[in-house]
């Protein structure tokens, strides 16, 4: 069902199975044609894998969209164009992190704090999101100054904190 008004959601893909590129750019196609309209992209950066060892590197980037779908229509679309393009499963958080063709991650929906129980479980923003930096530095780039719901931080500030705090391990 859609809703009445557009929400304006932040995503974060990744590949690192096939094609990377071309995986992404297909997803973002079918991310434009059934969830709604594309208004800032990121660049695709190459990323070592994170929470998993593979020879495989990923490349990750992100989107800004404004969709009139609710949270739960746009994840089962999310889902819908991941299987299409060759993914198996969605990695569950008491399973390991595993190589994938291609991964897309609802991190922010308006400025709304969201949480799905169930087999589709769904948590926004992004719980992990500000541990990421294959996450942040792309979505830094389209919107820096978008303050994180919870955190009460820019994207640019959280970028930062955690470049810091990487550089000082």
């Amino acid at each position: 069902m859609l809703s009445n008004s557009f929400a304006t959601v932040a995503l974060a893909l990744g590949s690192n199975l096939g094609d990377r590129e071309q995986l992404l750019k297909q997803a973002v196609e079918q991310l434009e044609r059934a969830v709604g309209r594309i208004v800032a992209i990121s660049t695709f950066i190459p990323t070592a894998p994170f929470g998993f060892s593979s020879p495989h590197p990923f490349l990750n980037g992100a989107l800004i969209i404004k969709t009139s779908l609710t949270a739960t229509e746009l994840l089962y679309e999310t889902q819908r164009i991941e299987q299409h393009l060759g993914r198996t499963r969605k990695h569950r958080p008491h399973e390991a992190y595993q190589d994938r063709p291609i991964d897309i991650d609802i991190l922010l929906y308006n400025n709304a704090c969201i949480s799905i129980e169930g087999n589709n479980a769904l948590t926004i923003p992004h719980p992990e999101m500000h541990k990421r930096l294959f996450v942040l530095e792309p979505l830094c780039s389209i919107c820096p100054l978008t303050i994180h719901p919870i955190l009460k931080k820019t994207i640019q500030q959280l970028t930062r904190q955690l470049n810091n705090s990487l550089s000082n391990e």
